[in-house]
């Protein structure tokens, strides 16, 4: 009788063990079911797809954004040399038709992940020119463009973003590849994660033999999506102090009744150390007391912020409003920080990489456009600081007032220091020097009435 039994038994567990295995291969086909669908659902909507849009997804109006910018082909600059791809990501939210301060920044593929960082500070539109020297850098940048809109909610709201590469290049939708290491980002921090593994030990000026970086181009790109507001021109590894905008507006507001027609300094700092950057003028004052912060270009050019009058501007009274502090007159090779009304002429698009490039913002000759806390961010290395320091010798000539405010301020991400600079700096240099002769000479012509001189 054990026998039977027995067999039975066995039977019984063999076919309890296959009708678990049976139930873990149909769970795990499932599983497998219910990823394919989302990854195919992914693709559905970010590529094509006609689904009804889903929080935290880009609309078919944004979609139609992106193919409408690739297939107007871009425009070419007046060079002729490079292509623009204009507003990849439609243009930011604004609330109502009030003038607004626009942070208008360029970079490369390099330092596109500080973005991140910026746009959480400033909380208000942005507008970016992105440089993608060759074919394989545009489609990378494309893809990127279209991942930040697609998984960065505050991007998809607040940026512009432009796009910018050479005239022999034609930027497209994704291809096939692109799109599967698309599929592999989930989240926005995956997205500036992966554009941080990308920058990693990359300079934003150093792209190669056959590529120069277009900086006087990307501004005016940048700047261009700011038409009838302020603007606020800095590189995209700087950061203005909290609440910068929205005092701003405020002065702005008390300013506009009086037609001011000055410059509104903002003093700029550099941190040792980026994993505590300070929001508040407070703040900062105790970094500087233990050494953390410095004034800006302090080992690299110190004349060229010295008008500044930094040891005044740290020991002004505290004061919880936005205003002038006091007044400064240019001196060579004074840099000054600002913001202007997007009003200004555009800068002289024929300077690029390093040196002698930010000076070429041409004014015209009698014309003095309403000038609010422009900030101009300094990024070439200490043989280039008559690039800023001929900007602003411009304005000087045609007969801007410089204000210093009392509690605004700019912050660089890392001590500047001479080893940081790529190895063609210098010879970039040399070649825009040549090229500032000549300006100073159109300089000259351009403000023939003027009693003051650089």
């Amino acid at each position: 009788m054990q026998g039977p039994t027995r067999c039975s038994f066995f039977k019984a567990l063999l076919w309890a063990l296959a009708l678990v295995a049976l139930l873990q291969l149909l769970y795990l086909s499932l599983l497998s079911g219910l990823h394919g669908r989302q990854q195919r659902s992914r693709y559905s909507e970010l590529f094509g797809g006609r689904r009804a849009d889903a929080p935290g997804r880009p609309s078919e109006q944004q979609k139609e954004q992106l193919k409408r910018a690739l297939a107007s082909g871009g425009r070419l600059d007046a060079s002729g040399q490079y292509r623009i791809y204009r507003d990849m990501l439609g243009p930011p939210e604004r609330a109502g038709r009030a003038p607004d301060l626009v942070l208008a920044t360029h970079t490369s593929l390099s330092n596109l992940h500080q973005l991140q960082e910026l746009v959480g500070r400033w909380q208000g539109p942005v507008s970016v020119a992105l440089f993608a020297p060759g074919p394989a850098e545009v489609r990378l940048a494309t893809l990127m463009l279209y991942a930040l809109g697609a998984l960065c909610g505050p991007v998809r709201q607040l940026v512009s973003a432009h796009l910018v590469c050479h005239s022999g290049d034609l930027a497209a939708f994704p291809e096939l590849e692109d799109r599967a290491e698309f599929a592999r980002l989930k989240a926005c921090g995956d997205v500036f994660a992966k554009l941080a593994r990308a920058g990693s030990g990359r300079r934003n000026y150093a792209l190669g033999a056959n590529a120069s970086y277009p900086n006087n181009l990307l501004r005016n790109v940048a700047r261009g999506a700011a038409s009838g507001h302020y603007t606020l021109m800095l590189d995209v590894d700087m950061l203005p102090s909290e609440g910068l905008r929205e005092a701003f507006l405020a002065l702005v507001a008390t300013l506009d009744a009086e037609g001011p027609s000055g410059i509104f300094v903002v003093p700029a700092f550099e941190i040792r150390h980026t994993r505590r950057l300070p929001g508040a003028k407070a703040e900062l004052l105790q970094l500087y007391q233990v050494g953390e912060i410095r004034p800006f270009y302090e080992e690299l050019c110190p004349r060229c912020q010295a008008p500044t009058n930094y040891s005044r501007w740290l020991n002004l009274p505290p004061d919880t409003a936005l205003n002038i502090a006091y007044t400064v007159e240019w001196r060579d090779p004074w840099e000054p920080f600002y913001i202007s009304a997007n009003s200004v002429p555009p800068y002289d698009e024929r300077f690029k990489q390093y040196g002698f490039n930010r000076i070429s913002q041409l004014l015209s000759s009698g014309e003095f456009p309403l000038l609010m806390l422009t900030v101009v961010f300094c990024e070439t290395a200490s043989t280039s600081h008559a690039a800023s320091e001929h900007w602003a010798c411009e304005l000087h000539m045609a007969g801007y007032i410089f204000s210093v405010l009392n509690n605004a301020f700019l912050v660089h991400k890392g001590f500047k220091v001479p080893s940081e600079f790529h190895a063609q700096k210098d010879a970039e240099n040399q070649r825009n020097k040549v090229l500032f002769r000549q300006f100073k000479q159109e300089l000259k012509l351009k403000y023939p009435g003027s009693l003051r001189r650089c």
